[in-house]
């Protein structure tokens, strides 16, 4: 039984049968990297007396330019509307949310962070350091390369519906890709009308409009 303030014990799930050994073990190296992404946010978490998703929270509310409603954050988080109600009244509680009507819908609320949330989300910012600090040694082809893949099956899963919400550069209408021969940048954003590479490829865009589901293309 786990004690109070231990951390949560993440058991690996096993993993389905179906697919190559290479994809199952694809799988599996997921999963792994998954578990130590998610052991240093809930100890950056419980460190500050909140819960693992009341720190996502903070780090997802900076620097919206249009403040969710808890809807919005409900979706985005693929939890319930109750879960998501109580994590936000657990930070207003604590006075790093607060809650304000919407002003395109007056029976509508939205959430932005107070000033307090807005220091602790920048000093939470920094809970991924020991992974990132790794990366800046990898190639930066390399890492191009991973991006690339990583958001191409994010897109699968999003189309499969797996994935409620998903604002990546190859889930958008104005993503083409591979519309240049420059190998550099092969790709076109026709919102900017800017071609670029697989590394400025973005994981979460505010100016994303989904595309019509289709499969991504490797």
């Amino acid at each position: 039984m786990q004690a109070e303030g231990e951390l949560p014990i993440d058991v690996a799930p096993p993993v389905a049968q179906g697919g190559t050994d290479l994809d199952r073990r694809l799988v599996a190296a997921l999963e792994r990297a998954g578990h130590v992404v998610r052991t240093l946010l809930w100890r950056q978490a419980y460190a500050n007396g909140l819960s693992p998703i009341q720190t996502q929270l903070l780090l997802h509310l900076v620097g919206k330019a249009q403040p969710p409603r808890v809807s919005d954050l409900a979706a985005e988080f693929d939890v319930s509307l109750a879960t998501m109600s109580d994590a936000l009244a657990a930070l207003r509680r604590k006075e790093l949310v607060r809650r304000d009507r919407d002003p395109g819908d007056r029976r509508s609320h939205i959430f932005v962070l107070t000033d307090s949330g807005a220091r602790l989300a920048d000093e939470l910012a920094h809970w991924s350091d020991p992974v990132t600090g790794w990366l800046g040694a990898g190639p930066e082809a390399d890492k191009a390369a991973t991006l690339r893949f990583l958001l191409d099956l994010i897109g699968r899963l999003h189309d499969a519906g797996v994935l409620a919400v998903a604002r990546t550069c190859v889930t958008c209408q104005f993503f083409v890709r591979n519309a240049h021969d420059d190998p550099a940048r092969p790709h076109h954003c026709r919102l900017l009308d800017t071609p670029f590479g697989d590394a400025a490829l973005r994981v979460d865009c505010a100016e994303h409009q989904p595309r019509e589901h289709e499969p991504s293309q490797p």
